[in-house]
């Protein structure tokens, strides 16, 4: 059985539209799915497992770039919205209602897992990266996005959450070197590291500043609002043979 998330769900239906609409959530979200989508690389003929997957954004995505997406989530609602996005865009998603941290999925069922924004908010984040590396087949991908620690988006989030907002009050955010920690200690070989959204949380500066935080966000990590981590599993050794 699922456990409870330590955010409140009922905030989240209502953020995810207002942040839609915002001038500054459509361009920082277009900036965070391309390097996601720059770190999975090609997706067409992959099964591909989206934990945490929300109203289903990333899953859409994925799915028309040809990937045989299933997507997961704790909140139904979430599950729900999803369902209704690949059903107007012409898609079959596999949608299942679970937990991070006992992904109901067997061994190396998929060839590509991504979590964007997941492990900030569950409790036992080394366990949600295992479950992640075990359903991952030898040699597939695992893609994580998290908010970055080192950022003026976090410094904003924890006041929020300090004054009123619980979703931010029991968020952890983390940075490339703790991101990397987690998936060595789940078996994986981390490979790249990417920073982004690199100006002030700011319709008028990403506005402004969009354009260059590609730049920007190959030099470090630091500073980032969002950091991505690519890390792939391991083949297993090939047996000798006398």
């Amino acid at each position: 059985m699922s456990s409870a998330p330590p955010y409140d769900l009922g905030e989240l239906p209502a953020a995810y539209r207002r942040w839609r609409a915002s001038e500054l959530g459509r361009i920082t979200d277009r900036i965070e799915e391309q390097l996601i989508l720059d770190l999975i690389g090609p997706a067409s003929g992959k099964r591909l497992l989206d934990v945490g997957c929300g109203d289903g954004v990333f899953s859409v995505r994925l799915a028309q770039a040809g990937a045989d997406v299933t997507g997961l989530d704790l909140d139904p609602r979430g599950l729900a919205a999803a369902r209704r996005r690949a059903t107007e865009a012409g898609l079959t998603i596999v949608l299942a209602e679970g937990d991070a941290q006992s992904l109901p999925f067997a061994d190396g069922a998929f060839d590509i897992v991504v979590a964007v924004t997941v492990l900030c908010f569950v409790p036992a984040p080394e366990r949600a990266v295992r479950e992640m590396a075990r359903v991952l087949r030898p040699g597939g991908r695992l893609v994580i996005g998290e908010l970055g620690r080192c950022s003026i988006w976090a410094a904003k989030r924890r006041i929020a959450g300090w004054l009123r907002a619980k979703t931010w009050r029991a968020a952890r955010f983390r940075t490339a070197g703790e991101l990397k920690q987690l998936t060595i200690k789940a078996g994986l070989l981390a490979e790249t590291a990417r920073g982004a959204v690199c100006y002030p949380s700011y319709g008028l500066c990403a506005r402004w500043l969009s354009s260059l935080d590609r730049r920007v966000s190959r030099l470090t990590t630091f500073g980032a609002a969002f950091i991505a981590l690519a890390a792939s599993k391991p083949k297993p050794a090939a047996a000798d043979h006398w």
